[in-house]
């Protein structure tokens, strides 16, 4: 089941949407100001906010910055161009004006759900045993942990992120330049020497091709 947090003040208002989710199959959390909200939030943390900007303590502006990870639709009364703009820039997932229509907020807490369940999938990778959680910045062969340095990690889901594909060193550099700012084309072939030595002796496999004078990809088992 996927829960939902309404911090709302008005409680009618608050009311008709815990109605209205718990029809649809979620579950909803309820926070009737910014102060409880954060409370509320520490305790569990929901698939989704809905979140008022008129709150007592802290307001909606002060409560969205602490959200951060969390899509967080803005159910508000202010409708200027310029309110939407700075909130969407401040990190709200999306912004939905009072009084709205019930089917167009269904809709919109759907399309954040689903980006939210791609973004989920694609934190974990895998590959004939290697699991790698960006998140959680932890490598596994076999359920066994692997170690690696924050190079070496980059470099592991960028190329299991392609896995059929060989990328050239120079690319390899630049996609992982944002990681792993630090690795230059010097010590590239030795973080990738440590990487293939850390994953065999965990496997006793070689997971990673060197193709002659352009770059690396996963090796086919």
């Amino acid at each position: 089941m996927k829960y939902i947090a309404v911090i709302e003040d008005d409680i009618p208002i608050g009311d008709m949407l815990e109605e209205i989710l718990k029809k649809e199959g979620y579950g909803v959390m309820r926070a009737y100001s910014g102060t409880e909200a954060l409370l509320l939030l520490a305790q569990k943390q929901p698939d989704l906010v809905l979140l008022d900007l008129m709150l007592p303590g802290l307001s909606g502006e002060e409560v969205l910055p602490r959200l951060d990870g969390l899509p967080v639709i803005v159910v508000s009364a202010k409708a200027g161009v310029d309110d939407k703009v700075n909130l969407l820039l401040d990190g709200a997932a999306d912004y939905i004006t009072k009084p709205f229509e019930t089917r167009e907020l269904l809709a919109r807490i759907t399309v954040q759900l689903r980006k939210q369940s791609a973004v989920v999938k694609d934190a974990v990778l895998e590959y004939d045993g290697l699991c790698l959680d960006t998140a959680a910045h932890q490598v596994t062969a076999d359920g066994m942990s692997v170690r690696l340095t924050k190079t070496e990690f980059a470099i592991l889901k960028l190329l299991m992120q392609n896995p059929s594909q060989v990328i050239t060193k120079s690319r390899m550099l630049d996609l992982i330049s944002q990681d792993t700012p630090d690795c230059m084309e010097s010590s590239l072939k030795v973080h990738v020497s440590n990487l293939r030595r850390k994953l065999r002796e965990i496997k006793d496999r070689d997971y990673i091709e060197a193709v002659w004078g352009i770059g690396f990809k996963m090796r086919e088992m």
